[in-house]
């Protein structure tokens, strides 16, 4: 057994709490991990806030991580200690009917199929001050060391920089795949990309990969535009500083609407001004950011509806999803980071903070600032 720190959250809307935790050996099947470094992601403000569907307190947050492997499980035999390692959030089981079809990179054992709190023998591996505490998506990078089935890691470069790469586990791999994969922007289009948070941001660089001609950033934080820039943005706007729509100024500067849209904030409003954005036979706008709770669309399954106007879609328009970018997780997050090593993107532009584990509470209010 291993006592280290941890960041626990006891319960919603209260700061995390850096204890003392024991985790035990991994099991048949998994793997323990060190981990190095963590990014931290809206996704761990959701889960905090109460706002994240099926997840149970206390719980150790923590979804963009990367270290090394301290022990693997009996019948572990892709990685062994010493390895350097990626926490995966979306799993990768190889048997389920997402994981063997080819244009599909979901898996049936994550979390919004089935809630991924507990290892799956529905047991633990962290205990504080006597009491079981959750998993969060099986990995809790806000631990020193955790314990994660073995297809929910993937083995990367040994001369990959974990402190830089860990927002491959999340952010990065979702906005940049966004554009690659799930949009499959085209050279020479013209994008639009609301919200320039870390997802929003690795759109743009997805976007500038694929050879967009004109890439638009919205946001309401001028602060954010300098950064977009220097990704490949070509222009920035404020919808706060027009005098009509968000998506009438869009479609007078590009004549038709743009040909890709994408929604990395988690708004209902922007979702609707994302899809009227773009042109209205052959537009393609794609949903990446995960809703507030105070929204009225959610992505938990109680029911919650958007109300848009169908004429949106009837011309033709395309309104989709994407979870993580599109990637099938074990299989590609290797090759991303070995692309990174090739210096084919940067990534390390989107890291604004580097705060040691104690100060984890500050980084969320810095995150919750727009900073």
């Amino acid at each position: 057994v291993i006592r280290c720190r941890a960041a626990v959250a006891w319960a919603p809307s209260k700061p995390l709490s850096v204890e003392e935790v024991e985790v035990v050996p991994p099991k048949a099947g998994e793997v323990r991990i060190k981990l190095v470094a963590t990014g931290i992601c809206q996704t761990d403000d959701h889960l905090l806030q109460g706002c994240f569907p099926n997840a149970e307190f206390p719980v150790i947050p923590g979804h963009e991580g990367a270290g090394i492997v301290e022990s693997v499980g009996e019948g572990v035999t892709s990685m062994k200690p010493g390895d350097k390692v990626m926490p995966l959030c979306i799993p990768q089981c190889g048997e389920c009917s997402f994981c063997r079809n080819p244009d599909s990179n979901y898996c049936q054992k994550s979390h919004i199929a089935e809630p991924q709190n507990l290892l799956p023998d529905k047991t633990s591996r962290f205990s504080c001050k006597g009491k079981q505490i959750h998993h969060f998506m099986w990995i809790s990078t806000f631990a020193e060391y955790t314990v994660v089935p073995e297809y929910a890691v993937a083995k990367i470069d040994a001369a990959a920089p974990l402190d830089k790469i860990c927002l491959f586990g999340c952010g990065f791999s979702t906005g940049y795949g966004a554009a690659i994969n799930t949009a499959k922007v085209k050279p020479g289009s013209t994008c639009a990309i609301f919200g320039l948070g870390g997802v929003g941001l690795s759109v743009v660089m997805g976007c500038k990969a694929a050879g967009a001609s004109r890439i638009i950033a919205v946001d309401i934080n001028n602060d954010k535009f300098a950064k977009a820039k220097e990704l490949g943005a070509t222009d920035c706007i404020n919808p706060r500083d027009l005098r009509k729509p968000v998506q009438e100024v869009l479609t007078e500067m590009t004549g038709q609407g743009v040909d890709y849209s994408f929604e990395a904030i988690g708004q209902a409003d922007t979702m609707i001004a994302a899809l009227a954005s773009c042109n209205m036979n052959t537009g393609v706008c794609v949903m990446i950011g995960e809703l507030d709770s105070g929204s009225e669309i959610s992505i938990d399954p109680t029911g919650s509806e958007i109300s848009i106007d169908p004429m949106l879609l009837l011309t033709g328009r395309t309104w989709k999803g994407t979870v993580l970018g599109g990637w099938k997780m074990r299989d590609c997050i290797p090759r991303l980071v070995s692309s990174y090593l090739e210096k084919k993107f940067n990534p390390d532009l989107l890291i604004t903070h580097t705060l040691p584990f104690a100060k984890v509470n500050e980084g969320f209010e810095l995150l919750r600032a727009g900073k």
